[in-house]
């Protein structure tokens, strides 16, 4: 869904080496955050409401009365997901291994740890619950040590998808997307059917000497869209 790129291999038992390399050239869009404002819902495109359903990870008919109860008076808009994202940032311990691949948003919210994945999947839960359209998002941070994959989530505001990192791991500008989703089930970075073990891991995202996507200008408390 939505124009993610999948690959596909098929392999009898044996040892198998793969790697990908790419070149990103990042035109984020920049906004005052004071300036991005929500949609009604009345006036969210059709395309776009199934991102205020709830998904394998992130059961916000289940939260729906929490998100409401914490952020329902917080003022719209970008401020208000930004307000999810330090409630989520301070209410959880990043715990590499504490979490697994069944840990949904209602489980990290009882749990208080996770990791990245787990700080997005309940983030996007809240925003969903309170009337904001929220999809996770996979990909680099270009900042992040060590050098990682990464989750993250945008939010749709003013008609527009604006980036957000609940885990506050890296600035938002240096985000490079592989893939989008409802939830993590819908973007994985690999789905493995069948006995399989991985034994090295090597991720590398590194800036560009020649980087002029953001002509120098400080992004860090910018609204930063690149959808």
């Amino acid at each position: 869904m939505e124009g993610n790129q999948l690959q596909r291999i098929i392999v009898e038992p044996c040892e198998l080496h793969f790697g990908y390399r790419a070149t990103v050239e990042l035109s984020p869009d920049v906004e005052v955050p004071s300036t991005v404002g929500e949609l009604k819902v009345s006036q969210i495109p059709a395309e776009i409401l199934t991102y205020l359903n709830p998904s394998r990870y992130c059961e916000n008919d289940l939260l729906s009365k929490f998100a409401f109860e914490e952020f329902g008076n917080v003022p719209r808009g970008f401020s208000r997901v930004n307000a999810i994202c330090d409630w989520v940032n301070s209410h959880l311990e990043y715990m590499p291994g504490s979490t697994n691949a069944t840990t949904t948003a209602a489980d990290v919210l009882l749990l208080r740890t996770g990791v990245c994945r787990d700080y997005a999947h309940l983030a996007i839960t809240l925003c969903r619950g309170v009337g904001i359209p929220a999809r996770y998002v996979a990909g680099y941070a270009v900042d992040l040590h060590p050098p990682d994959f990464h989750g993250f989530f945008e939010a749709f505001l003013d008609g527009h998808w604006y980036l957000f990192d609940p885990a506050r791991l890296a600035p938002v500008g240096g985000f490079v997307r592989i893939g989008v989703g409802r939830d993590a089930a819908d973007a994985s970075f690999a789905t493995l059917i069948g006995a399989a073990l991985m034994t090295q891991k090597d991720v590398r995202a590194t800036k560009s000497t020649n980087d002029s996507a953001t002509n120098g200008t400080d992004i860090s408390q910018a609204a930063v869209s690149t959808a």
